[in-house]
This record gives C-alpha cells, structure tokens and sequence, in this order.
C-alpha cells in the first residue's frame, strides 16, 4: 500500500514554516525586493525557530531532517518570496557535499559552527566562462605540501560573500577533465579570497549573488571533501540532490500564483460580474491546479527515493525540469487574469514571475535536466 499521509512532525514543520512565512516574510519581501537588500532580519528569525540548516545532522547538533521534510518546508517559502528562500537553500547546497562526502571531523569543524548561529554555507561551482560544462573547470587547486592551493574566479554564487564557507571545485589536472578535479572548502576569511556582489538580476533580488575571487588561497590539506579525483562526482551528486528543493520552491511559487489569481477573479468586475463566472478564467485556474498537484507529488517521489537511498537523479531532474516551467507558465497565466495591474508591482504576481525564472536556470538548466532526463530513457 502507498501512503500519501504526512507524519505528525512533517506536518508540524509545515505549519511552522507556514506560519513563518506568513508573519515574517511576505510583509518584507516587496521591500527587500525592490531594494535589493539582504534579509538578515528573517535569516536571523529562521535561525532563531530552527528553520535555518536544517538538514546538519543531529550528531553535530542539527536538526537532521530528510529531503521530504525540506521540500515540505521548500514549499511554504516558495509560497512567500522566492529569492528569500534561496538564501536558506543556498546555504542548504553549501553543505550538501559534505554530507555526502565529508568526515566526520570536518563535520565538527565546518557544519557544527552553523548551529550556533544565522551563518551560512556556499556551493562555489560556475565560472565566468563555465557554467553548465562543471567538467571544464578552470579554478586551479594545487597541492603543496600539507596545503591546496586556490586559484580563479567563481560567478553567480549565491550566499558567497557573507557564507563562513565556499565548497569550491577545482581542478588539479585539466587534462583528466572530470577525473582530475577536487572539492575543497574554503572560508571566507582566508587571506586571497575577495568576492564582488553582482547587481541587476531580474529577480531573486533578496538573495545576494557574488563573483568569488581566489588569488592564491591556501587552506589545509585536511579541507578537501572526499578524495582527490572526486570533485565533479560529488558536485553532480549533491545537485541531483538539491534539486529537489528547487522543485519545491517552485510548487509554492505556482501555490501562490493560483492563490493571487483566485482571489483576484473573484473580487474583480467585469461585464456585469466577476471575472470568475468566465470559462476561460476557470481553464486558466484549473491548468494551474493541475501542474501545481502534479508537480508536487513528483517533488515529493523524487525527496523520497534519495531518502530511502535509491537511484533518484532522474526524477529529481523531472521535478526540477517540470516543476520549474510550470512555475513559469503559472506566473505568466496569473498576470493574465490580472490584465494590466498584473504587470505593475502593485500586486505581486509579476514580481513571482520574475523570482521563479531563475529556478528554470540555476541548479542545471532545464535544458541540462533534460539531457539527464534522455540518458536515463536511452539507458
């Protein structure tokens, strides 16, 4: 028998991320949206309810939660700003890979420092010149002695100039691509390591993203994650991970843009009534209902399998994929019934627009989902 019913405590957590949203972030998201402005405050909230990492083991003094649970919660910051949510998300990336690959040494060392406090983590993968290609990496890690060396330049990370950490991937020999890279973690206040925030993203604007610098960082040796040779294996692991909580998002996204647009249709005149009693309104609503649901429940299959430790990259890459455009298209359709004040920001679907477009780009584009999608068929 399948079981589709949350547990007590995924249901609490829902209600607490819930009731979070509601009360500290959606009355601060068009403000720290128009201003571009880091939420420290609500960061500092998250943190203070546990809200904040939670997928740090309990061991270490984390929460421990599984990937169901965070795209639970994903969902109900989704619902109130995106480019919000991707700052706890981002930080949920940056320890992603030493979940997967570190020690429990670097465990204490790195993640236990994160339960003490609103700190964050960063995952340090693009370059300027290198985005999707994560096996052509031109940042160089050279080992001397009992230390790694880092040099180059990392673009478009979010969270990485305020994080306690990068995990940054390197490579130690070009000419083994994929084969000759490593994964390193890099504090932010070694000496060569500079950022840049970078400005004029379309959305997401609550959610600073930076240029990382390292001019010959040098860290211990003891800082690399898993073995050397093993970078691209554990960045591709940790984004079929992680792309779970970016479907997440998204499902709020579309939750709130049928949500906007409901409430919006029924309280809007036109003709003699509300815009509700019109068909084509009503068609609009119900493909919106009916990607949101399926999009959920492809989220949550996907968390479930990498929770119960079976093969999940391909359905987590439909979930990204199809959450993602759906999102999308939801957002455009919510500015649809809206008319004209659906394009001013007087009302927030355009602003939801705006946010959502980035979760069909970052993580893997969709187009990369769907190479992954096609391998997985052909396999």
């Amino acid at each position: 028998m399948i079981g589709f019913e949350l547990t007590q405590e995924q249901k609490q957590f829902q209600k607490l991320a819930r009731d979070f949203v509601r009360e500290r972030v959606i009355p601060v998201a068009a403000r720290h949206d128009r201003d571009a402005t880091y939420p420290a405050d609500v960061v500092e909230a998250a943190f203070a309810v546990g809200l904040l990492n939670v997928g740090i083991p309990g061991a270490v003094g984390g929460a421990g939660l599984e990937l169901l649970d965070e795209a639970i919660i994903g969902e109900e910051f989704g619902y109130g700003c995106m480019g919000i949510y991707t700052v706890l998300m981002a930080s949920e990336l940056g320890i992603t890979p030493l979940l997967i690959a570190g020690s429990r040494e670097q465990h204490e060392q790195f993640l236990a420092p994160l339960t003490r406090g609103p700190r964050l983590a960063a995952f340090a993968l693009s370059e300027p010149n290198n985005g999707s290609d994560a096996a052509g990496l031109a940042t160089k890690a050279e080992f001397d002695g009992d230390e790694i060396v880092i040099t180059g330049t990392k673009t478009w990370i979010s969270n990485g100039g305020i994080a306690d950490f990068n995990v940054v991937f390197a490579t130690f020999d070009p000419g083994l691509k994929h084969r000759g890279t490593v994964a390193v973690v890099v504090e932010t206040d070694r000496p060569g390591f500079s950022s840049n925030q970078l400005h004029g993203k379309l959305g997401q604007r609550a959610s600073p993203t930076y240029e990382l610098v390292f001019d010959g960082v040098r860290v211990p040796a003891s800082n690399m994650v898993g073995q050397r040779g093993e970078g691209f294996k554990i960045a591709m692991r940790t984004l079929d991970r992680t792309r779970v909580p970016v479907a997440a998002g998204s499902v709020g996204v579309m939750r709130r843009a049928l949500d906007e647009s409901a409430r919006y249709a029924r309280e809007r005149q036109a003709f003699g009534g509300p815009i509700a009693r019109f068909q084509a309104i009503q068609f609009k609503l119900a493909n919106m209902k009916i990607a949101l649901e399926t999009a959920r429940w492809q989220t949550y299959h996907a968390a479930w399998l990498a929770d119960t430790g079976q093969p999940h990259a391909e359905a987590a890459a439909i979930a990204k994929a199809y959450a993602s455009d759906s999102a999308f298209e939801a957002t455009q359709e919510a500015i649809n019934i809206f008319g004209g004040y659906g394009y001013m920001n007087e009302y927030p679907v355009e602003k939801l627009m705006r946010d959502v477009k980035l979760n069909q780009i970052y993580e893997g584009t969709n187009e990369i989902q769907r190479l992954v999608i096609a391998r997985h068929v052909l396999e």
